[in-house]
């Protein structure tokens, strides 16, 4: 009997190349869509799942209200990972790390600039059970100037030779003796180290200082431990160490219930470590996360791309109902039970569905690259893993069913009376429910349509906004430190090019992940120790020359100038931080101080600072966060990022030159350089990804629509040939008859947009709520969208419209 099905479905598929032809294609994109997306979402959800007892390991958060500022970060205290095992028992081992940028390593002369560096406590490799190749993970970071590396770090510097033992220099004075060598982290973590230096060498991290969190902390809890227990206890921990730290830097009655009465606030958290890549967007993470938002959005837009091809089927199927009504009446008459019919039209739409998954993998294969490139991922077919023939062979039958099974029981249950009579209704006369197929079809194109306009809105406003800074025409080198004592001449000789305007040397960036420092200021006259009267500031330290070089807007007061001796103890700050301080009266000359942080926390007596110049607010992180308070201050010993602006349209002449004098000033140390305005794009490239990525889902999606409409309506003028004859006989001219046969889609089209409309506005607002500055989504971003899916239905409806209205009408008259 299957043999029989099974003949007698290529027959028919056979028979109807076209139909059969439009089908296999939109289905074959259909899944290779959906192939793509569960490639990329299986992925994501499998991040740190490689770590032993990952579902043990937790990463502690921390949330503080001060000063005005709110701090939602991954950064804690360095003392939090010694005392979380010896206060709670059901911590088995901690360990925290500390990021300071990138390194300059190297082995005999030659630099390499290294960004996967973090100085990392001894009980890495207890909390982390990374495969340790070569060492002890017991005492691998126990000692001072010691590192554990990668194996592939350990074959890129001592290649055909054995690591343990030998040492590498970082930034051409701190010499590490390599004890222990590491399997390669997995690609799908949240972090990736190459180079593990050990904390018991780092002044920082061995300081019992609560005040201060600069570092990300883990934990490994014990077996059948309860996290939600230990949550519990962490306001104790922050009572205990860092209440007294409070009480002694602002006198005996700042508790930390007071504290809490005044709005601030010092909580911690715990997260999972396997919900850190979906579901964590906080300062002081090591790598952007994903979001799992996003992982709904992907895996929606997969199935409703799905739906949409096997609605093509659906719809196909139950438009050429009065084709297969003779053969289900023939059939009915001869004695077939309806079960059978229904296996028999099941049969041709798994087969269907078979070959459409065959076609998907080679259209997957060649994809694949291409997505890999949008999305930073580097996915795979898995084609070693038997399960995945598994699940090819599972998702053809259930698509094949899914397709099918409308048409199967529609067209089984005709009753061979009324077909033998002929009184089967033909093409879309009966066909509401393909009607609201066909609209569900374009309204969810159309809501990607608009998706895809909204975010590229947004971006291009990013682009486009005034940020408070002038982001072209500057070119950034990284790495100043490499140039030691050099690093002013460096500077000057590069400014004695006419290409070039101006120059600065600072870490501090108007873009994310440059230097960041915050402390907290109180003005003159004002009691430090109640909390109400501090403000946290972004303390950012520059030269003469910055505000110049990034083309700031000073508004009131003055720029620092050399030509004053006293702006050595003078600051500028931005609108936000003028404000936060409500000083009555012209703010210029005020004098504002500082918490000192030395051997001990202590408020100490100082001359304060001279308030000289107000600039306009900028933007420093992305568009998501208001801008907070920022003082500029100037420094002594300028570090970091050399920065120029040029005035030259070549900018490879300006880099050349550059790079020329870096050589002659630091021979032999790697020249890393690039442009502002590219920095400040990195910022929005999970934003333009995800823009490139539903315009190519919008893409499909109306390809794939647009075929079943392309094939429906070469159906309908099909159906209607005779019609179209007497018509033309009569009189009718090409344009009625093409508007007539057009007209009935376009409606659906018009409909759909109708639906698409609120859900996509709903959709975008929610989106653009994570953004402090955004776009309004007005009228002309639905319009563009209904407009465009118009023309392109219209498109598709046309050729065969036109086709069927220019035809011969004597060709389709005789043959009655």
């Amino acid at each position: 009997m299957l043999k029989n099905y099974i003949k007698i479905a290529l027959r028919n598929l056979a028979k109807h190349k076209f139909y059969t032809f439009i089908n296999i294609i939109g289905l074959s994109v259909g899944v290779a869509v959906c192939m793509i997306i569960s490639l990329f979402v299986i992925n994501e959800l499998s991040y740190d799942t490689g770590f032993k007892d990952a579902d043990r390991i937790y990463r502690v958060k921390s949330e503080i209200v001060f000063g005005g500022n709110h701090w939602d970060m991954v950064l804690a205290p360095a003392p939090l990972a010694d005392a979380l095992p010896e206060d709670f028992p059901e911590v088995e081992s901690a360990v925290h790390f500390r990021t300071r940028g990138t390194y300059l390593v190297k082995r005999l002369d030659e630099n390499i600039k290294e960004d996967k560096v973090v100085w990392a406590s001894k009980d890495f490799f207890k909390v982390f059970e990374i495969p340790l190749l070569e060492g002890n993970p017991e005492g691998a970071l126990s000692e001072p100037n010691t590192m554990a590396i990668s194996k592939s770090t350990a074959k890129k510097y001592f290649p055909n030779e054995d690591a343990l033992g030998q040492s590498l220099t970082l930034d051409n004075d701190m010499d590490f003796r390599i004890t222990g060598v590491y399997q390669d982290i997995p690609k799908n973590t949240h972090f990736h180290f190459d180079f593990l230096l050990s904390a018991e060498g780092l002044e920082e991290a061995q300081r019992i200082v609560w005040m201060s969190s600069n570092f990300q902390t883990y934990f490994k809890l014990r077996e059948n431990a309860d996290p939600d227990a230990l949550r519990a206890k962490l306001p104790s921990l922050i009572k205990t160490h860092m209440e007294p730290e409070i009480i002694q830097v602002f006198g005996e009655g700042s508790t930390l219930e007071t504290l809490s009465k005044n709005g601030g606030k010092f909580e911690f958290d715990i997260q999972p470590l396997l919900d850190i890549h979906l579901k964590s967007d906080l300062m002081g993470e090591f790598e952007p996360n994903f979001n799992i938002t996003y992982i709904y959005l992907f895996v929606a837009v997969a199935l409703f791309i799905l739906a949409i091809a096997c609605i093509n089927f659906m719809n196909l199927s139950t438009a050429r109902s009065a084709n297969r009504a003779k053969e289900v009446g023939i059939r009915k008459a001869m004695g077939s039970f309806r079960s059978h019919l229904i296996r028999q039209f099941l049969m041709e739409s798994i087969l269907l569905s078979f070959i459409s998954f065959l076609i998907a993998i080679p259209i997957v294969s060649i994809l694949l690259p291409f997505f890999n490139d949008l999305a930073g991922r580097e996915l795979v077919l898995p084609f070693k893993d038997f399960a995945f023939y598994g699940i090819l062979v599972a998702g053809a039958i259930g698509t094949g069913m899914l397709a099918g099974m409308y048409p199967a029981f529609f067209l089984s249950g005709f009753k061979p009376i009324s077909i033998l009579k002929g009184k089967v209704s033909m093409g879309m006369k009966s066909g509401l429910i393909r009607s609201s197929l066909v609209v569900f079809q374009f309204a969810v194109s159309i809501i990607l349509v608009i998706a895809t306009i909204a975010v590229f809105n947004q971006l291009n406003y990013i682009q486009n906004k005034k940020i408070g800074f002038n982001k072209e025409q500057i070119i950034t080198v990284d790495d100043i430190y490499a140039l030691g004592d050099q690093a002013e001449t460096f500077k000057k000789e590069v400014l004695a090019n006419s290409m070039m305007e101006s120059g600065t040397i600072t870490g501090f960036l108007p873009v994310s992940g440059t230097w960041r420092n915050s402390t907290s200021w109180w003005g003159e006259g004002k009691d430090p120790k109640q909390t109400e009267n501090l403000v946290s500031l972004q303390n950012w330290s520059v030269d003469y020359d910055y505000v110049n070089t990034m083309g700031m807007n000073i508004v009131e007061g003055r720029d620092f100038s050399i030509q004053y001796a006293s702006d050595s103890n003078s600051v500028i700050l931005n609108e936000t931080a003028a404000k936060s301080f409500n000083f009555e009266g012209d703010l210029i000359g005020q004098k504002i101080f500082t918490l000192s942080q030395g051997e001990e926390l202590d408020l100490k007596e100082q001359e304060g600072k001279t308030v000289v110049g107000i600039v306009e607010n900028f933007h420093f992180e992305s568009l998501k966060e208001n801008i907070g308070p920022v003082i500029i201050l100037l420094s002594e010993t300028p570090d970091g990022i050399a920065s120029f602006r040029f005035n030259s349209s070549d900018t490879e002449a300006v880099v050349t030159f550059i790079e020329s004098k870096w050589n002659e000033l630091a021979p032999g140390q790697p020249f890393t350089y690039s442009f502002l305005d590219d920095r400040f794009g990195n910022m929005y490239a999970s934003e333009t990804r995800l823009g490139k990525v539903f315009a190519i889902f919008a893409a499909f999606a109306i390809i794939i629509a647009c075929l079943g409409l392309f094939a429906l309506t070469a159906f309908t003028a099909e159906q209607r040939t005779k019609e179209i004859g007497i018509r033309k006989v009569l009189g009718s001219s090409v344009r009625s008859i093409v508007f007539l046969l057009s007209k009935e889609f376009t409606k659906l089209v018009v409909i759909a947009f109708l639906i698409a409309s609120p859900i996509a506005w709903w959709a975008m607002n929610l989106w653009l709520e994570d953004y402090e500055f955004k776009i309004q989504l007005g009228w002309k971003v639905f319009l563009s969208a209904g407009v465009f899916a118009a023309v392109i239905s219209l498109l598709t409806i046309s050729y065969q419209s036109i086709k069927a209205a220019t035809s011969n009408p004597v060709n389709s008259l005789k043959s009655e």
